[in-house]
């Protein structure tokens, strides 16, 4: 098992590599700058702490839904809700954040739980189609984002809507329920510490307890799980209701901590986002900050590449492209995988002093 993960985690890097190698090679025959502009791609982040702050706080959202990802795809549960999730806990949010008044410290505690609630409330119905009439939940899932997208929409423009804003966004949210910054100079947020929090309690459910444990019998074989006494339709259930809380929670997270109001007019990408960041990280909760680190640091040095050079910032798009192409292409680097096998098999023999000639 050891073995298995080390070769999945060199198969991730050297992905990585060689989608950087590529994006490389293109840079060089379209740009009249390669060198500034693979300069701003590759270093442009760490240049000023104002640029590796976005790279932070783009890590945040993406973490929450990877992990909320990461919790399905465990159980196998190919759930694509986590970008409506995301986006009706802002929502969630968004309506405690200005129509109830509280406390400072405890109104974005509150609005933050309303979001988990309500992301994971509405990925119960996507868990309970496929339990009961056994409906695709990617198909329900899929199709359940746009109708949480224009849900939201609703309660925004005909609830909460300041008609004295000059364009479709909400009332202003109160300032007791707004996340403070973490980090002067920054936009970083204490949300950085509830998105570390989340992690440390994503692993643990996941490998340190029986509800974990049974996710990951489901996924790995349902029948098996079925024959040893795991109830799979309950663990259906929950993994794709637990993974919709943590990305209704990113949702609120994201809204209170960058935000003095809601103003999205469309999905933000950040569950599709977080699908990527997942198979990067190979549903491990404790790489899933890694991968999007790197996803987050690839999209701000290439938003300052085409800010600064002449090569626009849709070569990430090929970068992401490539690395997830070859991530989840289970033939990729097979031989390697083979030979180790192999020679570790040989070796096994070896020292149990049997004699592969005899």
């Amino acid at each position: 098992m050891r073995s298995e993960k080390l070769f999945e985690l060199l198969r991730t890097l050297v992905a990585i590599v060689l989608a950087l190698l590529i994006a490389f090679i293109i840079i060089f025959f379209v740009s009249q700058q390669p060198g500034e502009a693979l300069s701003k791609l590759l270093f442009g982040p760490v240049t000023k702490l104002r640029y590796f702050g976005n790279v932070i706080e783009m890590a945040i959202p993406l973490t929450f839904t990877g992990l909320g990802v990461c919790v399905m795809f465990q159980a196998k549960q190919f759930n694509m809700g986590g970008e409506g999730a995301f986006f009706i806990g802002a929502i969630a949010a968004a309506v405690v954040g200005i129509l109830v008044p509280l406390p400072s410290f405890i109104h974005p505690i509150a609005a933050i739980i309303a979001g988990g609630l309500v992301g994971g409330g509405f990925l119960y119905i996507t868990a309970k189609l496929k339990t009961k009439w056994n409906a695709s939940e990617l198909v329900s899932s899929l199709m359940l984002n746009y109708i949480l997208l224009y849900l939201g929409l609703f309660i925004i423009n005909y609830t909460l809507r300041d008609a004295n804003a000059g364009a479709m966004v909400s009332f202003k949210l109160k300032t007791t329920a707004l996340i403070p910054n973490l980090i002067p100079k920054t936009r970083i947020h204490f949300g950085l510490l509830l998105v570390i929090a989340m992690i440390i309690i994503t692993y643990y459910f996941l490998y340190r307890t029986k509800w974990g444990y049974a996710i990951r019998m489901t996924g790995l074989n349902q029948k098996f799980a079925d024959y040893s006494g795991i109830n799979t339709t309950s663990v259906v259930v929950y993994a794709q209701v637990i993974g919709g809380i943590i990305a209704g929670i990113g949702g609120a997270t994201e809204l209170l901590g960058m935000y003095t109001r809601f103003q999205w007019q469309s999905l933000p990408g950040y569950g599709w986002d977080g699908m990527m960041v997942a198979i990067l990280a190979r549903n491990n909760p404790v790489l899933v900050p890694i991968a999007a680190f790197l996803l987050a640091f690839l999209r701000i040095g290439a938003d300052l590449m085409a800010r600064m050079t002449d090569v626009p910032s849709e070569v990430v798009s090929i970068i992401q492209a490539i690395m997830i192409i070859l991530v989840a292409a289970e033939s990729f680097l097979s031989t390697w995988r083979h030979r180790i096998i192999v020679k570790k098999a040989k070796e096994e023999i070896t020292v149990k002093g049997v004699s592969l000639n005899e």
